[in-house]
């Protein structure tokens, strides 16, 4: 039994002089005059990284709609306008280019029938066997039929043009919008007959959110103080947020200027009209005393300056966690240290 309660006395001496060590400790540390901070709380909401019109560069009959509002591109186009003209055409110059080509292996067999048909005339021309004339005119006929066959391959290549061409139209028939991206309004219906340029969709890439915000020149700089990843809340959750771009265009109206915050890391739902929170300590006019440092806190506040000893009056304007927030006084300075009201001395002794 004595044992234990022996046991018993050397816990409680142990907590008592880590208490009085910790209390001491705290009281050692210096007391000193910060400039004033105020809370305020930034408030936006969500919207998209980008957006955009879809539009036609083609005129038509819609043939098919693939997604609606609220839907997430995919694989398929968006719209899809009747190809049945552009079909024809392609078509078309298919069949002229195959005739073409025909054209241009007819020629190669006639040139090579020339060819050996004037080797043989000109051997007989040199044997005496075959007259000037004969042979120049064997010439003259293989001469025109290599240069037919440039003609046909020029017609050719303006042909293998005009198809590439058409084939790259018709893609313009079938109208996506970038992958990942989510419809937020659509104008058109299937069996509508659209011209060229017209709005078809409004999107939005959901993928990454942003924060549009307007700021006081105060509080942009508490914003710039913040580490470059930075927390807030969205909707009741914690996620690190970034500056994405700060327009230094000033609004006269506000007196504010526009940011705009870049979302990191999140795993909520990606939507627009999501409510974000930041807080952020400003500067503002005044000083923070130390709680610690104040006699008297509420009749006659005043503190002691450490250096001097001298006692000054102050005037509470508010209080936040071990501060209190006084007006500006000629003798009190930021950094300045005080005495705590309760010395540690006095502490022990009472």
């Amino acid at each position: 039994m004595s044992k234990k309660i022996n046991f018993i006395k050397t816990c409680f001496a142990f907590l008592a002089v880590l208490f009085f060590g910790l209390s001491s400790g705290i009281c050692s540390q210096p007391l000193k005059i910060v400039p004033a901070k105020e809370k305020v709380v930034l408030t936006g909401y969500t919207r998209s990284d980008k957006t955009m019109t879809l539009s036609s560069e083609v005129a038509g009959k819609i043939t098919a709609v693939n997604y609606d509002v609220g839907h997430v591109i995919k694989e398929k186009p968006f719209f899809e306008i009747d190809t049945t003209f552009m079909d024809f055409k392609i078509e078309s110059i298919r069949q002229s280019v195959k005739k073409i080509e025909a054209a241009i292996r007819k020629n190669r067999s006639r040139v090579e029938y020339l060819k050996k048909e004037f080797i043989r005339i000109d051997r007989l021309h040199k044997g005496d066997r075959a007259t000037e004339v004969r042979r120049d005119a064997a010439k003259e006929e293989l001469d025109q039929a290599k240069l037919e066959r440039n003609v046909l391959a020029s017609e050719k290549a303006i042909l293998v043009t005009n198809l590439n061409e058409l084939k790259e139209r018709r893609k313009r028939y079938f109208i996506h919008a970038p992958k990942g991206w989510v419809v937020t309004h659509r104008f058109r219906e299937k069996g509508e007959i659209i011209n060229v340029n017209t709005p078809l969709a409004r999107l939005g890439d959901y993928r990454t959110l942003v924060v549009p915000l307007a700021v006081t020149s105060k509080e942009l700089e508490a914003i710039q103080r913040l580490p470059e990843n930075f927390e807030a809340k969205l909707e009741k959750e914690k996620i690190l947020a970034k500056i994405k771009w700060i327009n230094p265009g000033f609004d006269e109206r506000t007196r504010k200027l526009n940011i705009e915050l870049f979302i990191v890391k999140y795993t909520g739902p990606k939507r627009g009209g999501l409510k974000f929170s930041l807080p952020l300590l400003i500067d503002t006019n005044g000083l923070w005393i130390p709680k610690a440092a104040v006699i008297n806190r509420y009749e006659n506040p005043r503190v002691t300056i450490k250096p001097t000893g001298e006692k000054v009056n102050i005037i509470v304007l508010g209080e936040t966690d071990g501060y209190l927030i006084v007006s500006q006084n000629d003798k009190l300075e930021t950094g300045m240290e005080l005495e705590p009201a309760v010395k540690p001395e006095d502490k022990g002794g009472k």
